[in-house]
């Protein structure tokens, strides 16, 4: 199923979403700022902006319930506030400074008799998970309010609202654990809408290719071969080879290599099994043969790196 095998994904890169900022407003507004995470959120709760950031023409259009998904981007900047006069007003406009991690939603005026809400956000990840969402994302990703998951979406960011309007025990945490799932229902109701490019996340998204997935999810340790997995998807070598480069962006064996170093990382970091038994695991030969592939897609020995994840001196 493919959400599971999201799920799983999600969990190896340690996605975290985090709301790095809230505002509302009457009047002309500014915001903008180096963006330092791979992804970036931009919510418009409600009124309307312009959105810009490096690799756009021209300036993105966002209405009441749209989300911005920046990838891979170094800034961003959004303004906005009709102020009733029907247009961008000339009045010097009040600048928004984003503040590392505040979700406190910090109010123009004093009260919400407001044109414009917006909530930002970020996406943190492990630098494997870096590697494959911006692979698998467009460097902007829109989702609209007009989109059929639109439903789905808004109760998500309705609850966010809730928890950093109301002065309630505990609103940190629930506003971690509702930006988590504001970042899953976006990327579900994306996919919903728009084929994303190469990468792991078009690859999940592929029917024809989720029984030779769930092969190598369910089993990576076994010597997998191409004939093997191309019969489970019921092609040809030829034609299974050619799709799965196409949705995945690489060979099916070299996904594989890249599925099992995941598995190895969370594995070094999170338990205390033997590197030998590891590597048998996850079907490499030897101990060296493991360390050699670990090494070459991680940049450090498996040792080095459960060490340096531990704060263990060598």
């Amino acid at each position: 199923m493919v959400i599971d095998h999201l799920s799983e994904v999600f969990d190896l890169v340690e996605v975290r979403g985090q709301l790095s900022g809230a505002f509302a407003v009457r009047g002309r507004w500014v915001t903008q700022g180096a963006v330092r995470s791979p992804l970036k959120l931009t919510v418009m709760v409600r009124g309307r902006c312009r959105l810009s950031t490096d690799g756009l023409d021209e300036p993105v259009a966002l209405e009441s319930g749209d989300v911005a998904v920046l990838t891979g981007r170094s800034w961003l900047r959004a303004e906005g506030g009709e102020g009733g006069t029907g247009g961008i007003g000339d009045g010097p406009p009040v600048e928004f400074t984003p503040e590392p991690d505040e979700y406190a939603l910090r109010v123009n005026g004093g009260d919400f008799a407001v044109d414009d809400v917006v909530l930002g956000g970020r996406v943190d990840l492990n630098p494997a998970g870096a590697a494959l969402l911006t692979q698998s994302l467009p460097p902007v990703a829109l989702v609209r309010a007009s989109d059929a998951a639109a439903p789905t979406l808004r109760a998500c960011v309705d609850r966010l609202v809730e928890e950093v309007t109301d002065d309630r025990p505990g609103a940190a945490f629930a506003v971690r654990q509702h930006a988590q799932l504001l970042l899953l229902e976006v990327l579900r109701a994306y996919l919903d809408r728009a084929e994303p490019p190469p990468g792991w996340l078009r690859a999940l998204t592929d029917d024809r290719l989720r029984p030779a997935l769930t092969l190598m999810h369910g089993d990576p340790g076994r010597p997998w071969g191409l004939a093997e997995l191309a019969r489970a998807a019921a092609m040809s070598r030829t034609s299974f080879a050619v799709r799965f480069r196409a949705a995945a962006g690489v060979p099916p064996l070299t996904y594989l290599n890249t599925w099992r170093m995941l598995l190895a990382r969370r594995a070094l970091r999170d338990g205390d099994v033997r590197i030998g038994a590891l590597a048998a695991q996850l079907g490499y030969t030897s101990e060296s043969a493991f360390s050699t592939a670990f090494k070459r897609e991680v940049g450090e020995a498996p040792l080095r790196y459960r060490q340096r994840l531990r704060g263990v001196s060598s």
